[in-house]
């Protein structure tokens, strides 16, 4: 590969690391809808398809979040096997949740003007 030339792994590179700087406020905004199980948000995730995760990368997050305080969980029985830890937003994740919906609008905007050329402007070659 030539020096500047983008190899096939850095688009899933750029994936994981944008889903990795989003995912925590993604599972906040999900539970604002109300109490979720680990798995029910994974599916819901799946849903999404660019933020699909998994397991091992959604109950370190979720047990990060409930020591930082933004969720706490109860433990309720199932009717389809054992019971499940359900996860549910504090105040202090609805006021993170808050924050960042607040901040990413601009921070989304910003992003987007730098990756969007100039008009007359051609991507990747130096102007004079």
């Amino acid at each position: 590969m030539e020096p500047g030339e983008a190899s096939d792994e850095v688009p899933g590179k750029a994936e994981s690391q944008l889903r990795k700087g989003v995912l925590e406020f993604c599972i906040l905004a999900l539970l604002r809808e109300g109490p979720k199980y680990g798995v029910e948000l994974l599916n819901d995730l799946q849903g999404t398809g660019a933020l699909a995760t998994s397991q091992g990368t959604v109950y370190p997050l979720l047990s990060r979040l409930r020591r930082d305080e933004l969720v706490v969980t109860t433990w309720q029985e199932s009717a389809f096997g054992p019971p499940r830890r359900y996860y549910e937003l504090t105040e202090s994740g609805q006021a993170a949740l808050a924050r960042f919906i607040t901040v990413w609008p601009g921070f989304r905007d910003t992003v987007d003007h730098l990756l969007t050329p100039a008009p007359g402007r051609t991507p990747g070659k130096a102007q004079p």
